[in-house]
């Protein structure tokens, strides 16, 4: 059974609540840890695309992957952040071995990502630009307005300092996704 998305990565902490009534243009500054130990931010002048997932959804994630435009590929203005939220509360052991598997699912995720980028000529390692953050205990998922139930799934687009620029609840074209990414 496949739970493990394109990009993003671990345990995360939001600074400020957001996205209770999402608006487009208003800001929401989220940090994040990812699976890798990587401290994320919203709001550190990157494009940034949080595809926020269950577990029983994470194809919807690969499939958001998928249609990331070739131009943000490699590009340090650009991130996509998957969140994986899981249902039930999990203790440490369980959590670590979670994260163990979710790591070597990126990793064979990044080898299909590395194609992609040889076949556009991008000389860097497509797995450092995988970021995946596992939200055990709802937090993330709380601070866009969320519940981890089995059907969770959305996409937000936020700008250089966090500002909302465009949102689904379901997959998004790779038009539309590249429309939303041009900012």
């Amino acid at each position: 059974m496949k739970w493990f998305p394109l990009v993003a990565g671990g345990i995360g902490i939001a600074l400020v609540p957001i996205l209770a009534e999402a608006t487009a243009g208003q800001t929401y500054r989220v940090n994040f840890t990812d699976i890798d130990g990587n401290a994320l931010s919203t709001a550190e002048g990157r494009i940034t695309t949080v595809v926020l997932v269950s577990k029983e959804n994470v194809d919807k994630a690969h499939e958001v992957g998928d249609h990331v435009p070739d131009f943000c590929l490699g590009n340090p203005s650009y991130r996509m952040i998957t969140v994986v939220t899981f249902e039930a509360k999990h203790i440490r052991p369980v959590r670590n071995f979670m994260t163990s598997v979710m790591r070597r699912r990126v990793d064979s995720r990044a080898k299909q990502l590395q194609a992609r980028y040889d076949q556009l000529k991008i000389a860097r390692n497509a797995r450092q630009d995988i970021w995946c953050v596992a939200d055990f205990d709802g937090a993330i998922a709380a601070q866009f307005d969320s519940k981890p139930e089995a059907t969770l799934f959305h996409v937000f687009v936020l700008g250089k300092n966090g500002e909302l620029l465009k949102q689904w609840n379901d997959v998004p074209s790779a038009e539309e996704l590249g429309d939303a990414l041009k900012h």
